[in-house]
C-alpha cells in the first residue's frame, strides 16, 4: 500500500458529514468530501468534490473506500430515496474502484426487544423510516455483492447533537413516562466518539480486515434520556407514554467492540462530547 486510504464521503453537508469534518484529523487517511454545491469554507482535512451522486460519480477520482452518509429523514422528502441514494453510493464505489463501501443506516431498523438488539437477529422495524432504511440495506448490500465490493450497513444509534433530544434548542424537554415509571432509554454515541469509531473502521478495512455486513454503532449499554437531560442542565416535563412509544432501544455492540475500542455510555461523558463538538461549530 503506497498511499493513505482515499475515502470518499458522500453527504458531507449533512449533520453526520459536518461532524466528521470537524473531528477527522488523522492524516493517515485522506477524505474526499462530496457536496452538491461548493462549501463556504473548505474542509480542514482532505479535499472536496462538487457533484450529485444520483447523476453518477466524477471521472478520474480513484478511491479506496466510499462512506455513504447521504439520506432522507422523516419530514424531509420521500423515504424511498434512501434506497436510491444507497444504490448510487454502491455504483459510485464500483465506478471509482473502491473495494469497500459503508452505508449509514439506523437503529430504527429494529423493533421491540427486552434485550439489546443484535445484528444477527432479523430486523423488524416499527416506523416507515426504519422500514425504508432496512429496504435500503437489502438492496444496496445485494448490489455490492453483485459488484464484488465489501459492504457494511452501519446501524447507528443516537448521535448526541444530531438527535431529537440534544439537537433541539430550548431549556426543557418533554419525555414519555412508561408503565415501569421510567423514561426512554437509548443507545448513544457522541460526535467525537462517532468520528473516532469510523476512523478506526476505515483503517481496519484498509488493512484488509473483513467487516460484517451489518454493524451496530454506539457506546456500550444504553443511557436514560432523563440522565442526559440532567447532565445537560435541561428541565424535564413528563407525559404518559403513548401506545406507540418504545421504552428501550439499545444496541448490542459486541461485534463493534471486537473491532475497535468502545467505552460504556455515561450521560455526563456523552453530554461533554456533544458540548465540545458544539464549541467547534
Amino acid at each position: 500500500m503506497t498511499h493513505n486510504p482515499r475515502i470518499l464521503v458522500l453527504g458531507a453537508s449533512g449533520r453526520l458529514g459536518a461532524i466528521l469534518q470537524r473531528h477527522w484529523y488523522d492524516t493517515e487517511i485522506h477524505p474526499i468530501w462530496q457536496f452538491r454545491a461548493a462549501p463556504i469554507a473548505p474542509p480542514p482535512l482532505g479535499e472536496y468534490l462538487v457533484f450529485d451522486p444520483l447523476e453518477g460519480p466524477p471521472a478520474q477520482t480513484p478511491v479506496d473506500i466510499v462512506l455513504g452518509l447521504a439520506g432522507i429523514v422523516p419530514g424531509k422528502g420521500a423515504l424511498s430515496r434512501n434506497t436510491d441514494l444507497a444504490l448510487a453510493t454502491v455504483r459510485c464505489a464500483h465506478a471509482l474502484g473502491a473495494r469497500n463501501v459503508m452505508l449509514s443506516s439506523s437503529a430504527a431498523v429494529y423493533g421491540v426487544s427486552e434485550h439489546p438488539h443484535r445484528e444477527d437477529v432479523p430486523a423488524c422495524p416499527l416506523s416507515a423510516y426504519g422500514t425504508a432504511k432496512l429496504e435500503m440495506e437489502i438492496q444496496a448490500l445485494a448490489l455490492a455483492q453483485h459488484y464484488g465490493i465489501e459492504a457494511t450497513a452501519l446501524r447507528i444509534g443516537n448521535v448526541a447533537g444530531a438527535d431529537a433530544l440534544l439537537g433541539q434548542s430550548g431549556s426543557f424537554r418533554i419525555l414519555d413516562r412508561f408503565d415501569s415509571g421510567q423514561g426512554p432509554v437509548r443507545s448513544y454515541i457522541g460526535p467525537n466518539g462517532l468520528s473516532t469509531v469510523l476512523q478506526a473502521l476505515m483503517r481496519k478495512a484498509w488493512s484488509g480486515a473483513t467487516l460484517p455486513k451489518h454493524l451496530n454503532i454506539a457506546l456500550k449499554r444504553g443511557v436514560a434520556m432523563e440522565d442526559l437531560c440532567q447532565a445537560a442542565g435541561l428541565d424535564v416535563t413528563w407525559q404518559p407514554a403513548p401506545e406507540t412509544a418504545v421504552e428501550k432501544v439499545v444496541l448490542d455492540v459486541t461485534r463493534l467492540v471486537g473491532l475497535v475500542p468502545v467505552p460504556e455510555a455515561r450521560a455526563k461523558a456523552v453530554v461533554a462530547d456533544w458540548r465540545a463538538d458544539w464549541d467547534k461549530q
